[in-house]
């Protein structure tokens, strides 16, 4: 290598400057000392290799054939020294020198795929030093692009597939999306077979591989991808002997997955040897080198380990070395800090609790405290460790509690932000927002803080509704300043639709358009929060915007969470009234379980005793005390009321608890229920007026014959009994029955009317909720061809069908099923059932209900609705139909 550098400096010597071929000579020197700077890591020679190429680029101006080439060769040694000394304008100069190399290599270039390449590469690097987002997702469609130019027996292909997967890998890392994981594995899989036993990459291919299959036993926890994740390791690490360069990583991701295997196995060797591999490693690494940190900070994660298991001492001071270590490379703005700092204080509160020394304490809490302060976009390592946080601040007592979980339900908004609006987020959304908005509750309501326990609660639950309610119009009623308010509002319209339209029809998760579409449409609501008086434009509502849900009666928020179950009634006109509940979660829990057990023999056994014993103790043990304080908070009896259940109280029906005992009044008795799945939704409901004040129009569908599925042969008589009473008062009255009633007919149909009555069987998908249907003649209309729609301005909705109330079990405060997506597509007030309905009975209470809807001067009035079912239901005590039948319809909305 040193004879090249001389021989080219040698060569350089006999063109002077002014020479047509000096810049050539100047490039190839350039080159010999980058190959000798990779091969012996002298930063000299790197210096001296980017002036050279800064000269020879001088030498091609723009029209230059060279000129690509320079800009390219420059930009490469401006990517290798960023990654030595980690100085961040190298690497913009680098990205901006690639963009204006890609510029001169149009499509049909055969140099196009490596700067495609190279460009994805340098942004890349940027996102993982500032985690940007869109600096990973644009790195993604151009390693798309260059694969694209690699078609199968390309010299280049098994490149373009290993850094495609390495993309793919970084943004699971950042927004956890499975899907991004999986493509990231088969894509290393097929770079592996492109590099067979001998070929020099093969190493890289058994490691990448390696490192995915990690990920997704990390998430999913399948033994078999961390034991073949170990053996690609060992294959991967026999092929880089010592000596060789990447003789570290190896090292360092072989102990990783060992230490994986030992926390889910409890094997003391597989500890032991990922210890000495991570000591092996980081005698490998230089000091200050960007990767060292991986290997300090896996050093201390087991060293860590060892300590839980063994209790020796010098384990756990070691570990929290390492892991001061590890956070003097993670400076502010670094994307890797968050999960530094969780990790050293971590370590401090292990050895608090051992030893019982306040100053170890006292920096736990220090260091958490400068999470709210991060800069970078934040990712799901951010959101991990503000629960770590607020985790450690519960077990301590900690004063820093309530703002602990402030960051995290902040960084929970901001991280769902990075996600589309697709179903197949959902349990990424599922897995970040696990019990955080409840716990928060209960710490603020412990805290004394109940307006902040409100706006907590909200805004971690029914995220995912929230991120697609982003997506309808929010600019009714508001009145935007100037022609820039306007062209404003109907750009943020149209990105708005085209992004609802897409829920779920994308076949790629992450195409370039829907990216593009988001972008435009982040860019867009920052320029409207840039507007007078819309600063918080679409930013989680505070109390004082809550509280108008309470405009027409009490909300009653219930919450379960581990340390505390609490009742807040939330008023219109002062403080919200707390109300403590003498029972735990898991009371809530087990009395859920019970019901759900009763609920599934409805119509089948004698279940009445255990139905009427559950109710009894959701009296005593919630409702009755709520029902207390509304008293004591002059709420007249006759008044209606609205639950806004969480956690496992979404299961149970709380609108029909009582003692069930003569000369005693059950709550049906006392107030008049509904329900609502977050108070912002009640809200956009009592703001969003009719436009339609003359004109009403009624579409009534029924399906009692699908195609598959049971006969019900009262749809034909239900709707009858609807047509006789509102043809004469509306507008319009549309009725599609049997083959009419299809899928595509239905959603027609809605496309033209206000009011629905939607007679037919309902089907809950328990796993997939967003498949969750109405059955029509044809298939079935599903929750995500609801999400779809842009309806306008709808109205009321009855939905005459099972289990319309009945989401995921699993995320019960994400409100996944038929009747929410009603409501959150724009209805203003929806009737829907918890579990299964007698076909007769809904007949009697449709038919009932509908003389009630109907106010004194002849019209239908959807505010009315909640009454009107009262109303139906108090007829059917009359006629001894079955307890479950008569408290099976419930009222949501306004």
């Amino acid at each position: 290598m040193a004879d090249n550098v001389e021989q080219c400096r040698a060569a350089l010597k006999r063109y002077s400057p002014g020479h047509s071929l000096r810049s050539r000579y100047l490039n190839n020197l350039a080159l010999s000392l980058r190959d000798r700077f990779r091969q012996r890591g002298v930063p000299s020679d790197l210096d001296e290799s980017i002036e050279l190429h800064r000269a020879a680029l001088l030498l091609c101006p723009p029209g230059h054939s060279d000129r690509p080439h320079s800009l390219n060769n420059l930009a490469n040694s401006l990517g290798d020294r960023f990654r030595q000394r980690g100085v961040p304008s190298d690497l913009d100069e680098s990205i901006e020198l690639h963009r204006a190399a890609l510029l001169l290599r149009p499509p049909g270039h055969p140099d196009r795929p490596h700067s495609l390449n190279n460009l994805a590469l340098s942004l890349r690097d940027r996102f993982r030093q500032r985690g940007v987002p869109s600096d990973l997702d644009e790195c993604i469609e151009l390693h798309r692009a260059a694969l694209l130019l690699c078609p199968p027996g390309h010299p280049d292909r098994p490149l373009s597939l290993n850094n495609l997967a390495l993309s793919l890998r970084d943004r699971f890392r950042q927004r956890g999306v499975p899907s991004d994981l999986d493509e990231s594995i088969e894509l290393h899989r097929a770079a592996l077979l492109l590099r067979p036993p001998g070929h020099s990459d093969r190493s890289q291919s058994l490691n990448n591989l390696a490192l995915s299959l990690g990920d997704r036993f990390r998430q999913r926890g399948v033994p078999s991808d961390l034991d073949e994740c170990i053996e690609l390791h060992r294959a991967a690490l026999l092929l880089r002997p010592p000596g060789h360069s990447d003789r570290s990583q190896s090292l360092n991701n072989l102990a990783l997955s060992l230490g994986d295997r030992f926390r889910q196995r409890g094997v003391p060797s597989d500890l032991d040897e990922s210890i000495e591999f991570y000591r092996a490693a980081l005698l490998l690494w230089p000091s200050g080198h960007s990767d060292r940190w991986w290997s300090l900070n896996g050093l201390a994660n087991s060293l860590g380990d060892r300590f839980r298991q063994r209790g020796v001492p010098s384990d756990l001071d070691e570990s929290i070395e390492l892991h001061r270590d590890a956070l003097l490379l993670c400076p502010p703005g670094h994307s890797d800090r968050s999960e530094s700092l969780k990790n050293l204080a971590s370590g401090l509160g292990d050895r608090f609790r051992q030893r019982g020394i306040p100053s170890d304490l006292d920096e736990t809490f220090s260091l958490f405290l400068q999470l709210p302060h991060i800069s970078h976009a934040v990712s799901r390592s951010d959101l991990t460790a503000a629960k770590s946080w607020a985790t450690a601040a519960e077990e301590t007592n900690h004063t820093s509690a309530l703002l602990a979980y402030q960051t995290a339900s902040k960084f929970l908004d901001q991280h769902v932000n990075l996600l589309s609006s697709s179903s197949r987020h959902f349990d990424v959304v599922r897995m970040a927002t696990a019990s955080l908005a409840v716990d928060a509750f209960s710490c603020s309501v412990r805290h004394g803080a109940l307006t902040t326990a409100v706006e907590l609660v909200e805004q971690g639950r029914a995220v995912f509704w929230t991120q697609l309610v982003r997506l309808s119009s929010p600019f009714d009623g508001l009145s935007l300043p100037g022609d820039t308010g306007g062209v404003l509002a109907e750009e943020f319209k149209q990105l708005s639709v085209h992004l609802r339209t897409a829920f779920d029809q994308s076949t790629e998760d992450q195409s370039p358009q829907i990216r593009q579409l988001t972008i435009q449409w982040n860019d867009v609501i920052s320029r409207i929060r840039m507007l007078p008086d819309l600063s918080r434009f679409l930013l989680p509502p505070m109390f004082s915007d809550l509280q108008k849900a309470a405009d027409e009666g009490p909300v009653i928020i219930v919450n379960a969470s581990q340390y505390s179950c609490d009742a807040l009634i939330v008023l219109s006109d002062q403080n919200p009234v707390h109300v403590p509940l003498n029972v735990t979660r898991a009371e809530v829990s087990e009395l859920s379980s019970d019901f759900q057990s009763v609920a599934e023999q409805f119509g089948c056994s004698d279940h009445q005793n255990k139905l009427v014993g559950i109710l009894r103790k959701l009296w005593h043990d919630i409702v009755d005390p709520v029902i207390q304080a509304l008293r004591n908070s002059n709420v007249c009896p006759g008044s209606r009321i609205w639950w806004c259940p969480t956690a496992e109280f979404t299961l149970l029906p709380l609108h029909a608890a009582g003692p069930y005992e003569r000369e005693r009044d059950n709550l049906s008795q006392i107030y008049i229920s509904s329900y609502t799945p977050t108070l912002a939704t009640l809200v956009r409901a009592r703001q969003r007026v009719s436009r339609y004040g003359s004109t009403q129009y009624f579409v009534a569908i029924g399906q009692g014959n699908p195609e598959r599925g049971k006969e019900l042969r009262c749809v034909a008589p239900e709707l009858a009994a609807i047509a006789q009473r509102l043809v004469p008062i509306v507008s319009s009255f549309t009725s599609l029955r049997d083959n009419l009633a299809t899928v595509q007919g239905a959603l027609d149909a809605l496309n033209h009317n206000q009011w629905l009555h939607l007679a037919c069987h309902g089907m809950p998908h328990r796993t997939q909720p967003f498949e969750s249907s109405f059955t029509m003649r044809d298939g079935p209309l599903m929750i995500k061809d609801i999400i779809r729609s842009n309806w306008q301005n709808p109205e009321f909705a009855f939905l005459s069908a099972c289990h319309t109330t009945v989401g995921d079990e699993k995320s019960p405060d994400e409100s996944i099923h038929l009747a929410a997506a009603m409501q959150f597509s724009g209805f203003r007030s929806v009737i829907g059932s918890m579990w299964s309905v007698d076909d007769e009975v809904a007949r009697q209470v449709v038919s009932a209900f509908y003389d009630k809807l109907v106010d004194d001067s002849g019209r239908l009035d959807c505010r009315r609705a909640a009454v009107a079912l009262h109303k139906a239901v108090k007829k059917l005590r009359r006629n001894n139909i079955p307890l479950e039948q008569q408290i099976v319809f419930v009222h949501i909305g306004i």
